[in-house]
């Protein structure tokens, strides 16, 4: 269900070069949220170093759209990088887990595609 890779690099250095890893791939980085932040200003203590990115391939995600205007509950893919245990890591929940709920079989080879993709996107990063 999920999908992790192990860096040894910063949150801070894989947030400048996620933009240009992305693209690489014919992603775009739709937007990005600092929960630590966000957290803290809605009076939450929040100590930790996370950052979650909200990443899209438009042609795919047109094909998957196209099959089921429902499957926008679950996009964009979104891309999380945080601290655990002295270490960086990047994550994402797998693409073919999340379509897999939706009864069209005939998107499975886009997202079995775009699952590949990010993880190639997560272990450039890396």
């Amino acid at each position: 269900m999920l999908l992790e890779v192990e860096s040894t690099k910063t949150v801070q250095e894989i947030e400048k070069s996620f933009p240009e890893v992305c693209a690489k791939y014919k992603f775009g980085v739709l937007g990005s949220y600092n929960l630590k932040q966000k957290m803290n200003e809605k009076g939450v203590p929040f100590n930790r170093e996370c950052l979650v990115f909200e990443v899209c391939n438009p042609h795919q995600a047109g094909k998957v759209l196209e099959a089921n205007i429902s499957i926008a509950t679950v996009l964009p893919c979104r891309i999380a990088v945080f601290q655990e245990g002295g270490k960086t890591i990047i994550a994402a929940l797998k693409p073919t887990a999340l379509l897999g709920l939706f009864p069209n079989p005939e998107i499975k080879p886009a997202a079995e595609e775009v699952e590949e993709t990010i993880l190639r996107i997560m272990n450039d990063l890396a």
